[in-house]
C-alpha cells in the first residue's frame, strides 16, 4: 500500500528499461536495436489511466521505434526517447502541463531516475531497482521491472481516486 495521498496524483512519468521492461534486452546479431519485452498488465493499465484522464509520460534514454509506437499506440502522447539528463525533460513536461511535483508519482530504477525521483511527489520503484533508488522512494512494488510494477501503482491511484473498474472503458481495450 502505497503511503501518500493518491488522490492528488495527476500524473505518473515512467522510465523504460528496468521499469516498463526488465532489466536484460536482447542482442540480436541482425538488428542495431536491442529487444524488449513489455508486460500486459502494465499495458493494460495505461492505456485505463489515459483514459481515466491522468497525465502519463515516458522518459527513457533509449531510441527504439518499438518503445514509441507500443506506449504511443496505448495512448500515451507524451513519449520522450534519447533523453540524456532527464530532469531537463521533466522540467519541460510539467512546464507545459501544467503539472507540479506533489501532483506526479515517478516510477524509475536506476541512477538516471535519481534527479527526478527526488523532486516529485511520490517517487517509486520495482523491487529490483538500484539500492540507491530504493532508498528514496516512498514505495517499492513487490514486482520486478516488466513484471507488474506499473499495473501496481496504476492500480492503486486508480483505486484511491475511484477510478479502478467504475467505468465502461476498464473492460476493453
Amino acid at each position: 500500500m502505497i503511503n501518500y495521498d493518491l488522490t492528488k496524483i495527476r500524473a505518473i512519468a515512467f522510465d523504460v528499461d528496468g521499469v516498463l521492461s526488465q532489466n536484460n534486452v536482447l542482442l540480436p546479431e541482425d538488428s542495431l536495436q536491442p529487444m524488449r519485452s513489455a508486460n500486459i498488465k502494465d499495458g493494460y493499465a495505461l492505456q485505463l489511466a489515459v483514459k481515466c484522464g491522468l497525465q502519463i509520460a515516458i522518459i527513457t534514454g533509449g531510441k527504439s521505434e518499438a518503445v514509441r509506437r507500443r506506449y504511443m499506440g496505448l495512448g500515451i502522447a507524451d513519449v520522450f526517447m534519447g533523453v540524456a539528463v532527464k530532469i531537463h525533460t521533466y522540467e519541460e513536461w510539467l512546464l507545459a502541463n501544467g503539472l507540479t511535483d506533489d501532483a506526479v508519482l515517478y516510477m524509475g530504477d536506476d541512477i538516471p531516475d535519481y534527479e527526478i525521483m527526488q523532486r516529485c511527489g511520490l517517487p517509486c520503484c520495482p523491487s529490483d531497482a538500484a539500492p540507491e533508488i530504493r532508498a528514496i522512494s516512498t514505495y517499492v512494488s513487490p514486482f520486478i521491472g516488466g513484471g507488474g510494477c506499473a499495473r501496481d501503482i496504476i492500480e492503486q491511484v486508480l483505486k484511491a481516486q475511484g477510478k479502478w473498474m467504475t467505468s465502461a472503458e476498464a473492460f476493453g481495450w
